[in-house]
């Protein structure tokens, strides 16, 4: 797993302390997203070349109380991945139709569930053939471009007149982006979440504005109310997804417990000292387990040096959060019913059905948990849900495993899923009890 230095970070620790003085769950509507998801806000997926996709997800809209009318099929592949024309044509458009379509008879449509058999990720492709002249006229405007500056540069043109035309190759090299679909492939669920976002790059990332630490700032020209939020119930077999769900209902009737396993490398480090990369997410995770430590809900049980919680260690676990075992999975847990782990780690939720794989996210599923998260391909560390906001926003103010992990999500556009019942509020009870 790679990491790049990223500003987003710094402003996790003050969400986080706001978030805790707070202590209230906030009302549906507000700018940041994050509100009480509630069943007719759910829109199912199914995709009906796969027997069981619709067998579950009438299963999860009986169990859960979703209209009827929030049922969507597609007609895709089903396998774990598909092209980007794949993706476009038989996944986005007519999931993009079917919501118009709701919000033209007045439903609002906040959250989108992929149900067993839709694809995990979407691959890296190339131009499309209709797309070769329109390359070609762009790269020539590029040229012409290049060549513009350089002789405004040498005829000492003002600072102004040259950055004008550097913002113009800017933009034009953006379109050549977008067309040649450079460093686009992505998972289903973080693209679908911008289905009804109009045009935006393709290339690389988008910042989610549902991200808690960017408040109101929409650099990217998305706003809040623009993204859905996508979970699926998925995984190895039939079975787990009916397990997900079933263990999602019970488990909230009087809460998750348990102990709380936080898995970081190194000691917490001390002072002002200003992070960045591996070091602020295992900072995080030492804030994760501080919070919740000291909401008093559950034993709080953290390692601090490089190697991982190994088999046995991890009795009666309810919550998990750790890293950095690369597509090896560590039996070290017995899961408590409703048990959500994260391992930070690239590629962990690469599979959910390759036989013999040992992903974090797989593994995890298979052996009793009942939300987890990762991404289908490399992610940089930064791109990853921040555990203490993850963890804080769970326990603190009673939301759904969606509402928290899209309100702690920095990108969107890019390579993590989420594999939950997104109404799952594994602490609405004892939220609602308040704290010792």
């Amino acid at each position: 797993m790679e990491t790049v230095t990223t500003r987003t970070g710094h402003a996790v620790m003050r969400v986080v302390v706001l978030l805790l003085m707070m202590c209230l769950i906030p009302r549906a509507g507000t700018a940041s997203g994050l509100s009480l998801l509630a069943p007719d806000d759910i829109a199912l997926v199914v995709n009906t070349r796969n027997p069981h996709s619709k067998t579950l997800a009438l299963y999860y809209m009986q169990k859960r109380f979703v209209p009827w009318r929030n049922l969507i099929t597609i007609d895709t592949v089903e396998g774990e991945s598909c092209s980007r024309q794949e993706y476009e044509k038989n996944i986005a458009m007519p999931v993009m139709a079917a919501i118009r379509g709701l919000e033209a008879r007045g439903q609002k449509i906040r959250c989108i569930l992929l149900v067993y058999g839709i694809p995990l990720k979407i691959r890296q492709t190339g131009p499309y053939p209709e797309d070769s002249n329109r390359l070609l006229e762009l790269k020539r405007e590029k040229r012409q471009l290049m060549e513009d500056r350089k002789q405004a540069r040498s005829s000492k043109k003002s600072q102004g007149e040259v950055a004008k035309i550097t913002e113009k190759i800017r933009k034009v090299q953006l379109q050549i982006n977008n067309l040649t679909r450079r460093n686009t492939r992505a998972s289903v669920d973080s693209e679908l979440s911008l289905v009804m976002a109009g045009m935006y790059p393709l290339a690389g990332w988008i910042p989610n504005p549902l991200f808690q630490a960017y408040g109101n700032d929409s650099a990217s020209g998305i706003r809040p109310e623009d993204v859905i939020m996508v979970s699926r119930i998925d995984g190895p077999d039939p079975a787990t997804v009916r397990r997900i769900i079933d263990d999602s209902i019970t488990t909230e009737r009087t809460g998750l417990s348990g102990i709380a396993y936080f898995d970081a490398r190194w000691k917490e480090p001390k002072g002002k000292k200003r992070l960045s990369g591996y070091a602020l997410y295992d900072a995080a995770i030492h804030h994760a387990a501080d919070l919740v430590a000291k909401s008093s809900l559950m034993q709080v049980v953290i390692d601090n040096t490089p190697k991982l919680f190994q088999p046995g260690q991890c009795p009666h676990a309810a919550i998990y959060c750790g890293w950095y075992s690369l597509a090896r999975y560590v039996d070290a847990f017995q899961w408590q019913r409703g048990a959500v782990g994260y391992h930070i780690a690239s590629a962990e939720c690469s599979t959910l059905k390759k036989r013999g794989s040992k992903v974090w996210c797989k593994r995890m599923l298979e052996k009793g948990v009942t939300a987890t998260l990762g991404p289908v391909f490399e992610p940089y560390v930064q791109a990853f849900p921040f555990p203490d906001m993850f963890f804080a926003t769970l326990i603190y103010t009673g939301a759904s495993v969606a509402e928290a992990y899209w309100s702690s999500l920095p990108y969107t556009s890019w390579q993590m899923v989420l594999i939950a019942d997104p109404l799952y509020r594994p602490f609405a009870r004892r939220t609602s009890r308040g704290f010792r």
